[in-house]
C-alpha cells in the first residue's frame, strides 16, 4: 500500500492540476479532439488527444489544444491558471497508433507543442517500436511523459526488461471498446492485481482501463491497485467529443455489453481500415450488419449497404443501422449525455464516497 501511496503522490507532483482520484479520457481515434481533452484536464483530470486519420492532424490538434489552454490560463476560475510559472509542458497529452503513425512527424509535434504526456499502443513490432518511439520522445521533449498501454502479463515483462522504461502503464482489460487484444486477453479484475504483483518492485503506476464507467468500477480499480482509471467509453457520451450525434445516441441507447457488443474486424473490413497487427480487434455494438454476417450475407452485399448507410447520417447508426459503433462492455452504465467536466467530476464524487464507505464499513466490522 506504501507503494501505491508514493506513486500516486510522484504523478501528483507531475500533473500538478490534477485532483486525485485521477481520472483520464482515453486517446480515442478522431473522437477524443481538443475540446474533449482540454475539458477533462480544465476538470481536474488528464485529457489524451486522441491518433488523426493521419499523423499530421495532431499538429493543428496540439495548436488549437495550447491555444485553448492559454485563453484559459488567463481566467481565475481555471485550473490552468494556478499552474506553476515554471511548468512548460501543455496539461494535456495525445495518444499515437504505432503501427500506422510517423513517429518522425509524431517526434516534432511534441517537441514544438510538449504535451505532459504521451500515450503509446499498438506497435507493430512490439518492443523494438516501443523503445523506438520513447527514445525519440525523450530527446525532443525530456520532461514529456511516456505513458504505454498493455493487455497482457507478457507485455508488461518485456516493458520491464527495457531500457526506455515508461513512466505510466496503462492497463487495459479486455471490457474495453476499440482495438484491444484480441485472443489473449482477460478481464480488468484478474489482469490488473497481476500487472500489480509484477511491477510492484519499481515506481511505475498503474492506470487502469476497460469497463470503468462510473465511480463503482473507479473505486474497486483503485482497491486493486491502480493509481488512477482511464474511461473511453463514458467519455463518447461527452457534449466535447468529436462524434457523430447517431452514434452518440446509440452509446446512451445501449445496454447489456455481454449480449449487445462483440469483438470483429467485419467493420474495418467495411471502413477499409487495414494493417492493424494481428493481435487486436475492435470491441463494437451489434447492428444489422452484424446480425446479416452472421446469416450469411456475402460480404460484396454488406459493403455495399454499409457505403449506402454512410449517406444517411446519423440514421446509419442504431439497432437497423450498418456502421460501425465501437464501444466498452460498460454501455449499459452510460445513460445520458454531459459536459465532460461533469462526468469528471461526478465520478471523482462517487469513487471517494465509495472508498469512504468501504473504509466506514471494515472499521465498523471490526468493532462488532
Amino acid at each position: 500500500m506504501s507503494q501505491i501511496l508514493s506513486r500516486v503522490r510522484s504523478l501528483s507532483s507531475l500533473y500538478p492540476w490534477v485532483s486525485s482520484p485521477f481520472i483520464v479520457g482515453a486517446p480515442m481515434r478522431v473522437m477524443s479532439g481538443p475540446a474533449l481533452a482540454v475539458a477533462i484536464s480544465g476538470a481536474g483530470g488528464v485529457g489524451f488527444i486522441g491518433p488523426g486519420v493521419k499523423t499530421q492532424d495532431v499538429v493543428a490538434d496540439l495548436e488549437e489544444a495550447a491555444k485553448m489552454i492559454e485563453k484559459a490560463r488567463a481566467s481565475s476560475s481555471s485550473v490552468f491558471h494556478f499552474l506553476p510559472a515554471a511548468y512548460s509542458l501543455l496539461p494535456v497529452g495525445v495518444g499515437f497508433q504505432l503501427w500506422s503513425d510517423d513517429a518522425d512527424i509524431a517526434t516534432s509535434a511534441i517537441q514544438k507543442y510538449k504535451p505532459c504526456a504521451v500515450w503509446l499502443y499498438a506497435p507493430r513490432r512490439g518492443q523494438k517500436d516501443f523503445d523506438l518511439w520513447s527514445r525519440k520522445i525523450r530527446s525532443g521533449s525530456p520532461d514529456t511523459k511516456i505513458w504505454i498501454q498493455i493487455g497482457t502479463i507478457a507485455e508488461v515483462k518485456e516493458l520491464l526488461q527495457s531500457s526506455e522504461r515508461p513512466d505510466v502503464i496503462v492497463v487495459q482489460g479486455a471490457e474495453a471498446g476499440g482495438h484491444g487484444r484480441a485472443k489473449d486477453g482477460i478481464g480488468l479484475i484478474t489482469l490488473l492485481p497481476e500487472v500489480e504483483d509484477v511491477v510492484k518492485r519499481t515506481r511505475i503506476p498503474l492506470f487502469a482501463a476497460g469497463g470503468i464507467a462510473d465511480g463503482r468500477g473507479a473505486a474497486a480499480a483503485l482497491c486493486l491497485g491502480a493509481s488512477g482509471i482511464v474511461m473511453g467509453t463514458r467519455f463518447l457520451a461527452a457534449t466535447e467529443a468529436r462524434i457523430s450525434r447517431g452514434y452518440q445516441q446509440e452509446i446512451v441507447r445501449t445496454s447489456d455489453g455481454a449480449i449487445n457488443t462483440t469483438r470483429t474486424l467485419l467493420y474495418n473490413r467495411l471502413r477499409g481500415t487495414t494493417g492493424w497487427p494481428e493481435h487486436y480487434s475492435p470491441r463494437t455494438i451489434i447492428n444489422k450488419t452484424w446480425i446479416d454476417h452472421q446469416a450469411g450475407t456475402p460480404f460484396h452485399e454488406l459493403k455495399k449497404l454499409h457505403d449506402e448507410a454512410v449517406k444517411t447520417g446519423d440514421s446509419g447508426w442504431g439497432p437497423d443501422g450498418r456502421l460501425a459503433t465501437y464501444a466498452g462492455a460498460s454501455i449499459g452504465l452510460v445513460h445520458d449525455i454531459k459536459d465532460a467536466s461533469v462526468i469528471v467530476r461526478d465520478i471523482r464524487e462517487e469513487t471517494l464516497e465509495r472508498c469512504m464507505y468501504l473504509k466506514t464499513t471494515i472499521s465498523r466490522s471490526n468493532t462488532w
